[in-house]
């Protein structure tokens, strides 16, 4: 047996391990980006091999957690993919304007950067005084970025860049304050938006959504898990709510293609016909920060 034979082995068993121990299901991820991530944390970790590490994660909930956040992928940015933005705007609000209240789920949200452009651009429409946005990520420390909305100045200019070409009609630093050499997020964008943890992977159903974003996520995820995924969406989504993806992923050739129309092939966005499924019930996470009477 060869090396990588044995490595793809102790990789098996620490996944494995993770599963059993906290629940978080990394066993369909693609195995060579799972991989990549796992033997860059080794040479950080001090141990000679990746079996080593499994019984340190069984009990050093620390040391998991150092772990598992490489997994997350926090590559993000404001108006990230400016036309997906304004394609929402053109082709998408129209239609949730027609709708007394708008439920919103930023899967895979990250540091949030793209949870508060969606807000940004809600506002802008005059739709966000009634929207929800639910966004959500598994990893904790990603959160608790995402929920103070402070980012490096240095991000600013490529944001301004992407909010402009984003059909941005106000001037972007209208909506953070800066402070020394990092910008806040203004209080008002944080309103609407709920950061909660969900995995993916393992959590349920998060309905009933009209819009439903989960950009450059379903590529680091195998086959089964895609789909897995998708039906967990397609459960999710309202009759004639929307799905947008990043833009290397697409619907086409999975199980519930069938059950969407294209409005963006570019962008794309998807709508879920009116035939396909049934509505799902409220998730938990929605009750629990439902406003009080």
């Amino acid at each position: 047996m060869t090396t990588s034979e044995i490595e793809n082995i102790e990789i098996s068993l620490l996944l494995e391990a993770i599963f059993q121990r906290y629940g978080h299901d990394f066993r369909q991820y693609t195995r060579g980006s799972i991989s990549r991530r796992i033997e860059h944390f080794l040479v950080d970790s001090g141990h000679a091999r990746i079996s080593e590490m499994i019984p340190r994660l069984l009990w050093d909930e620390a040391f998991f957690e150092r772990l598992v956040s490489l997994f997350s992928v926090t590559v993000t940015e404001m108006f990230r993919d400016p036309l997906t933005y304004r394609s929402l705007r053109e082709e998408v609000f129209p239609l949730l304007r027609t709708y007394p209240f708008i439920r919103i789920w930023h899967a895979g949200c990250a540091t949030g950067e793209e949870a508060y452009s969606l807000a940004i651009a809600l506002k802008e429409e005059g739709l966000y005084e009634k929207a929800t946005i639910f966004a959500t990520d598994f990893n904790d420390a990603a959160l608790s970025i995402a929920k103070e909305g402070i980012y490096p100045l240095d991000n600013i200019k490529q944001f301004t860049k992407n909010y402009q070409e984003a059909g941005g009609t106000a001037s972007f630093s209208d909506y953070y304050q800066a402070q020394y050499d990092h910008v806040a997020v203004s209080q008002p964008l944080k309103q609407n938006i709920t950061f909660a943890n969900h995995n993916l992977t393992t959590d349920g159903v998060f309905g009933e959504m009209h819009l439903i974003m989960c950009r450059n996520v379903l590529i680091y995820l195998d086959k089964t898990l895609q789909e897995r995924v998708l039906k967990l969406f397609n459960d999710s989504l309202i009759h004639g709510g929307f799905m947008c993806l990043g833009s290397a992923e697409s619907l086409d050739f999975t199980d519930v293609q069938g059950d969407y129309k294209v409005i963006s092939e570019t962008c794309k966005i998807y709508q879920k016909k009116s035939f396909a499924g049934r509505p799902s019930r409220m998730h938990i996470i929605e009750q629990e920060h439902a406003p009080s009477e």
